[in-house]
């Protein structure tokens, strides 16, 4: 049983897969169990690392073949979640203002 075991290799894009489909699920169920006082920190967060992944998009843009196509699909998506983080981040502080 030791040697079939051994020998069962897994195709690294399946185990991306797996992992990116596990990272979906997590965070799916973290996000949606946050209380609502702590939305906005979190998307204060979620910019944050938005930030960094847009500037490891640009230098994906950069490249050559397929590399600089999902590059410009990152930059893309990436830019959507900052601005409509910064959206969702200034209504929940309009919710807070004093109405006067």
């Amino acid at each position: 049983m030791l040697a079939i075991a051994a020998t069962l290799i897994v195709d690294p894009f399946v185990f991306r897969l797996a992992i990116f489909t596990l990272a979906c699920f997590v965070g799916y169920f973290v996000v949606w169990s946050v209380t609502p006082a702590l939305h906005t920190p979190l998307m204060a967060v979620t910019n944050a690392i938005s930030s960094v992944i847009i500037v490891g998009a640009l230098i994906a843009v950069s490249a050559h073949g397929v590399t600089r196509e999902f590059g410009f699909i990152a930059t893309t998506l990436a830019a959507v979640n900052i601005f409509g983080g910064f959206l969702v981040t200034q209504r929940m502080l309009a919710m807070y203002k004093k109405k006067g």
